[in-house]
């Protein structure tokens, strides 16, 4: 379907905002500024005092968590899997690995985020479905866990699940191998999934350096920090998003920057988590792709990524004592392009010609939005996601006017907390 936006104030790749006309055939933007002559539009959305921004990038998130949203808080990080979390995943279903995604899914969408990269299982496949369901842009892996008595299904299900779905959903969804982490996934585990992947031509989406614990068992184990042992494996020879990456050193960074790899940072839960916080103003100046994850609800506890936009601004001012350390358009493109850039999602995150139509579109009614000097800094100051006001992945309308359209919100909430009720209660 063609379909023109009039009349919005949008943020251009070049960092510029600008009154503008999108017009978008199909799934992809077909111009931005004037409307080209020969455009007819089958739907018209005025844009009028809305701001059109790149649709936000969850670069690390566990979607199906959402079911365990407020039950074990303000806890260490080890202690909070071990004690609490793995305890429950061990009873999931696959149906309520559905219905975690689905609540996931509603928040996103109505909260901006058009694209997420997911690491859970067992039963991805139900993931994809809600992917394919709801609309949105899923990278996708199922979890591993090397010191499982049955790693070696968990690798056969990740390397199905990328036959079987990778490139499924029109494009949308996308497959990585996912090991959890160094630590629960020994150096010949990590050398089969590094195999594996190199075989099918895959990425890896994998937790690093997360806590001064890991970094500090990592070389009491191996000899090494976290990023040396794990190179050593080949792991990194596939194209890697790397999760967290809070505790870095100099080592640590040139091999970030030897082997390409992109950074999801998590402000939110490693603040909650208290891991620390992550170099990011170094990691940016030093050229690395840095984008931004909400992790899963447990350990956030949404999936709010204007919020991220707004902790990423704040954190690394007052950490460093450094006004400048991540302005506000830098931290709106770590939401946006950068975070399509970390999941190699290549005609993603600008708006601009020839890249896929996923748009958002903030209502700038209210006083939050009141007086507009800058919507940037608006948007990573003040805005809240509740003015997000209509959400678009691939030209096709998700939210409208704040109404979901492919997504029966009042069912998935009733499911999520059935689910919730069973596992906990």
């Amino acid at each position: 379907m063609n379909t023109l936006i009039k009349n919005v104030t949008a943020l251009l790749p070049d960092g510029a905002v600008s009154v503008v006309n999108i017009a978008v055939a199909d799934d992809r933007i077909v111009s931005v500024g004037e409307t080209p002559e020969n455009f007819q539009a089958e739907k018209i959305i005025d844009g009028t005092a809305h701001f059109a921004i790149p649709g936000f990038v969850n670069a690390h998130t566990h979607a199906s968590m959402t079911l365990l949203r407020s039950y074990a808080d303000d806890m260490k990080l080890m202690d909070w899997l071990e004690q609490m979390i793995w305890p429950i995943e061990a009873k999931l279903r696959s149906d309520d690995i559905y219905w975690g995604a689905m609540l996931a899914a509603v928040e996103m969408i109505r909260s901006g985020t058009t694209a997420f990269a997911d690491m859970y299982g067992p039963d991805m496949e139900r993931v994809a479905e809600v992917v394919e369901t709801s609309g949105l842009r899923g990278v996708l892996s199922r979890g591993l866990i090397g010191v499982a008595p049955d790693s070696e299904k968990k690798l056969e299900e990740n390397a199905a699940l990328y036959k079987n779905f990778h490139g499924a959903a029109n494009g949308r969804i996308t497959v990585m191998f996912g090991p959890h982490a160094l630590y629960t996934c020994p150096p010949d585990y990590l050398r089969k999934i590094a195999a594996k992947a190199q075989e099918l031509g895959a990425e890896v989406h994998i937790h690093m350096s997360e806590t001064m614990g890991e970094v500090e068992n990592c070389i009491k184990e191996y000899g090494k920090r976290p990023f040396a042992h794990v190179a050593s494996t080949g792991l990194f020879d596939n194209g890697t998003l790397a999760a967290h990456c809070v505790h870095l050193d100099d080592e640590d960074i040139d091999l970030i920057k030897e082997y390409h790899i992109r950074v999801a940072h998590n402000p939110g839960s490693n603040m909650k988590l208290a891991s620390g916080t992550a170099p990011v103003p170094r990691l940016l100046e030093e050229g690395i792709c840095v984008a931004l994850g909400t992790d899963g609800t447990s350990s956030n506890n949404n999936l709010d990524m204007l919020d991220e936009v707004q902790l990423v601004a704040l954190l690394h001012k007052v950490h460093t004592l450094d006004p400048l350390a991540v302005p506000a358009l830098t931290a709106v493109k770590m939401g946006t392009e950068y975070g399509a850039q970390a999941l190699s999602l290549h005609d993603v995150g600008r708006l601009q010609a020839g890249n896929k139509a996923d748009i958002v579109l903030f209502s700038m009614h209210g006083a939050a939005w009141t007086p507009c000097y800058n919507p940037v800094s608006l948007l990573a100051y003040s805005a809240k996601s509740t003015s997000v006001n209509t959400v678009m992945v691939d030209g096709r309308i998700l939210m409208e006017n704040g109404e979901l359209k492919t997504l029966d919100e009042e069912r998935i909430l009733f499911e999520a907390q059935k689910v919730a009720d069973r596992l906990t209660k």
